[in-house]
């Protein structure tokens, strides 16, 4: 019996840097009723607040919530309050190290894009994040950028020789995470394991990015069993899928 449901944020729950919106929310919730559930993504805190926590239920089904920001560097979980039980942060010689490596990789890439929204490199503490159109991009605009993965996988390449010493992974849309080597979505199943005292393989993952190279696959490499989906409407059926199969059980 499945005992953990582990989630990808962004393309998996919620549009790119959207709200879960109102039938994702109940279909959360009701999956809390009959199981645990965490999240991991490579957003930052303020990003699960902002499209998560807003939209569910504020009841004792939180306590069956667990979530891990940045690729699962951070893990938070709740009882009357959230606290924060660790963060597996960047020193500044590193920070300055990655965010440099990475201006060298965009332009030894050559795509610099036309037009960016907001901050293109952001510093979140555990996790350096690249997004190509910047952070508030418009969804059909990222969606357009590199819908085939090609161009974040060949600035992927130049960064794994510049900095060898940490992991680099695709995420979101036009994205790229950056977390200690090591410390990723893979880290995250096993703090959930020690923590929440769930085996492997009590556990299933979902998420759109199980690929080699995407900021997914890590968990699917830590032996969970990993069901890759295309769009937050193919989420819904499967969690309407195992609602159905545990609920009763």
């Amino acid at each position: 019996m499945k005992k953990l449901i582990v989630f990808d944020l962004d393309g998996t729950l919620a549009e790119s840097k959207s709200s879960i919106d109102s039938e994702m929310s109940t279909l959360l919730h009701s999956l809390l009723a009959i199981v645990k559930v965490a999240i991991i993504s490579g957003g930052g805190w303020p990003q699960f607040e902002k499209q998560v926590l807003a939209n569910l239920s504020q009841d004792e089904s939180l306590n069956q919530l667990s979530l891990l920001p940045t690729c699962g560097t951070q893990f938070y979980q709740y009882s009357g309050e959230w606290a924060k039980l660790y963060s597996e942060d960047f020193t500044n010689d590193e920070k300055e190290k990655i965010i440099s490596s990475l201006k060298d990789a965009m332009k030894e890439a050559g795509f610099k894009a036309e037009k960016v929204w907001g901050e293109v490199i952001e510093d979140r503490g555990s996790q350096i994040t690249f997004s190509a159109l910047g952070q508030q991009a418009p969804l059909t605009e990222k969606e357009k950028w590199d819908s085939d993965f090609s161009k974040r996988k060949k600035i992927k390449a130049i960064l794994d020789k510049l900095i060898p010493g940490f992991s680099v992974r695709l995420g979101g849309t036009t994205s790229i995470d950056i977390t200690k080597q090591g410390i990723d979505k893979a880290y995250g199943i096993g703090k959930l394991r020690d923590t929440l005292d769930v085996a492997i393989h009590e556990m299933i993952f979902i998420g759109d990015a199980i690929f080699p190279g995407g900021n997914d696959y890590p968990a699917k490499e830590a032996g969970v069993v990993s069901i890759r989906i295309k769009d937050t409407e193919e989420s819904k059926r499967v969690i309407e899928t195992i609602i159905a199969c545990l609920d009763g059980i």
